[in-house]
């Protein structure tokens, strides 16, 4: 049991900055995307088909790649800004440009869902568009964004599990180091049980933020 606490522990903060770090960066990516594409979509603040159509397609092509390709061709883009295409602080780089296009997608689905009428009235009054996005558009939609990005971290998690496999160390790293190279399943059974508590954690205070947050209820 010493040996599983001593190999598992130290996996967890590494599993841990790369899900942060990840989110947080594709949080900062998406979130500005997906306020332009909704906003330059057909019927939107600041129609534009031609910006619409750049960014849609750019955001498709990225979610079209499985992440363990996207990894690889990412690679000279880590070496690049970090030095290196492996270790932990290499693989926030594959992580964030999987997760962006996903928060980009997600965000824009939820902001379509706010009720024109109350967009229609803030510009009745005279509200500026950056008023509308800021004060009506995201505040509107602040449950479903809370339950986007609740769904992010999960799937970073997820997606970090596998950066593991691909030399970015944490829980994945040892679940297959230990767990299946060299057949300790009581080590990959633990790895795998504590990555289920962490998405567990994360489910439940999404949930519950959510539901604070949530004037509807």
């Amino acid at each position: 049991m010493d040996r599983v606490i001593d190999i598992v522990l130290p996996a967890i903060p590494q599993t841990l900055v790369m899900v942060i770090a990840s989110t947080i960066i594709s949080l900062l990516i998406g979130l500005p995307l997906g306020i332009i594409l909704t906003t330059t979509r057909p019927g939107g603040l600041t129609e534009s088909t031609k910006v619409y159509s750049i960014l849609d397609g750019i955001i498709n092509i990225l979610r079209s790649f499985p992440f363990v390709i996207l990894m690889i061709v990412v690679f000279p883009l880590s070496r690049l800004i970090v030095g290196k295409s492996y270790g932990t602080a290499a693989m926030i780089i594959p992580l964030s440009v999987s997760a962006a296009p996903f928060v980009a997608r997600l965000m824009e689905g939820y902001f379509i869902q706010v009720d024109s009428g109350i967009i229609e009235a803030a510009k009745s009054m005279g509200s500026s568009k950056r008023e509308i996005i800021f004060k009506v558009l995201i505040p509107e939609a602040m449950p479903m964004i809370v339950t986007g990005i609740t769904m992010t971290i999960i799937n970073v998690i997820g997606y970090s599990a596998m950066a593991g496999v691909m030399g970015g160390g944490g829980l994945g790293d040892v679940a297959n180091r230990y767990g299946y190279q060299r057949n300790e399943p009581l080590i990959l059974w633990s790895a795998v049980i504590v990555i289920i508590i962490l998405v567990q954690i994360v489910q439940f205070v999404g949930n519950l933020l959510t539901k604070k947050i949530d004037k509807r209820k």
